[in-house]
């Protein structure tokens, strides 16, 4: 959630998250954060702008 405070406005791919978080970028570890990120969405701290774009919910 850091990231997307830091970046309101922006809408994120899984990749360009873990690239800007210094994560590794292997398909588990993608996968681990997409299924995290589906559960903000769900949760209503996220929105999906578009297929497999995350942006904080304003």
């Amino acid at each position: 959630m850091n990231a997307f405070n830091q970046h309101p406005d922006q809408a994120f791919r899984v990749r360009e998250l873990h690239e800007l978080l210094g994560m590794p970028t292997d398909n588990p570890a993608m996968n681990v954060t997409r299924s995290r990120l589906g559960r903000l969405t769900r949760q209503g701290f996220l929105t999906q702008p578009g297929r497999g774009r995350y942006q904080k919910r304003t």
